[in-house]
């Protein structure tokens, strides 16, 4: 279907649901979907209940990076928790958040509807990172209909007056429901032939550019930055009241959303580096909001109930030994937007199936990692 905003037929659905069974036959956990992004984006709630009917039987999950997590982010919940009920399958949300100041707060509303389905019998979980701001790419700063059918018809839209008026109306719209207040909370990560732009912001762009630095200006500059190949950026857009909500919440699981990172290459988000130390640093030791048990159990045994990994999770005779060694008083995440490349420190050693990855605080070059098989069943 490439990049076309439709629904599929009946063909392709039937193909999509036998590629989603042999993913299955082979091990594969469940049915993820990131619905924000082109062309996920286009696939409508009856398409994704027939895909998720399919992993049912195999006792499969439900993983969702979900449509919209800004003003639309009630309206995700609901289809979310929709398409678990109507496959009989749990549902377990990616790094759930609020985005967009004009959203800021809504994390009450959010947990209540999650509370609600949970009560009425759908499995749900969630789990978060602990950072204000998201990283991914400049398309979501478009109305999902200007990116249909790829980059060439992106440029005829914006070459259409009466469209191009439409598009900027509508991103004048999404901006705040996406990110901060202004061009100052968009940073830049890699800009396709502008290395120098990779950690400056977009003010710091339209600056450069001779441009003030206002919201209808970024727009403008938004608009041709994805003309000319689009970017991966840095967004500000969370607030830390309801990172902090969240993370109390008895269904939050931790993780990292981050990217796989070189060394020293490019600007990653610091949640590549720092995710779990952060966790320990500000939010128990600092901020208080969990106790020390509490964040350990939602990275270890919590995680691996969810996955139904019965010998993992806990320290226990006969279990597998993935174990991190950690200076509570000392952990600390180094990382930085604006100087990423750093380890966090206060790790002393890390142990996979009783192996030394980090001994001594220093990498043995080890790779005892193995696949691990779904071990959830289907409910009866």
């Amino acid at each position: 279907m490439g990049l076309e905003a439709r629904d599929p037929t009946s063909a392709e659905l039937d193909w999509m649901r036998a590629l989603v069974d042999s993913a299955m036959q082979q091990g594969a956990l469940g049915l993820s979907t990131g619905l924000e992004y082109v062309p996920a984006t286009y696939a409508g709630t009856d398409e994704l209940v027939a895909l998720a009917e399919v992993v049912a039987p195999y006792g499969g999950g439900y993983v969702t990076h979900m449509r919209d997590e800004g003003a639309g982010v009630l309206e995700s919940i609901a289809q979310t928790l929709e398409i678990g009920r109507r496959a009989g399958i749990p549902v377990q949300i990616n790094h759930l958040k609020v985005t967009g100041a004009a959203q800021w707060g809504w994390s009450e509303r959010i947990l209540a509807m999650l509370d609600s389905a949970s009560a009425a019998g759908t499995e749900v979980a969630f789990d978060v990172y602990p950072y204000e701001a998201y990283s991914t790419y400049s398309d979501l700063m478009f109305p999902a209909w200007a990116l249909a059918d790829g980059p060439e018809a992106f440029a005829r839209r914006v070459a259409d007056p009466a469209l191009r008026s439409r598009l900027v109306r509508e991103m004048l719209e999404l901006f705040p429901r996406q990110t901060g207040p202004g061009p100052e909370t968009i940073w830049f990560r890699e800009v396709p032939g502008r290395a120098d732009l990779a950690g400056r912001t977009l003010a710091d762009y339209l600056v450069e550019v001779g441009r003030p630095a206002t919201v209808p200006e970024a727009v403008e500059a938004l608009i041709q930055l994805q003309l000319e190949g689009g970017f991966i950026g840095i967004f500000f857009g969370m607030d830390e009241g309801d990172i902090e909500r969240f993370m109390r919440h008895p269904g939050a699981m931790f993780e990292t959303d981050g990217d796989l990172v070189e060394p020293g290459v490019g600007y990653p988000h610091p949640r590549s580096y720092g995710s779990f130390p952060r966790v320990l640093a500000r939010y128990v030791r600092e901020r208080g909001v969990l106790t020390l048990e509490e964040a350990v159990h939602r990275m270890t045994r919590m995680s691996a109930d969810r996955l139904a990994q019965v010998d993992r999770g806990t320290l226990a005779p006969g279990m597998a030994a993935d174990v991190v060694v950690f200076d509570p008083a000392t952990i600390q995440d180094r990382s930085a937007y604006t100087d990423p490349h750093h380890y966090s420190e206060g790790v002393r050693h890390v142990l996979v199936n009783g192996v030394f990855v980090l001994e001594d605080g220093a990498m043995t070059g080890a790779l005892p990692g193995r696949f691990l098989e779904r071990r959830r069943r289907a409910r009866e």
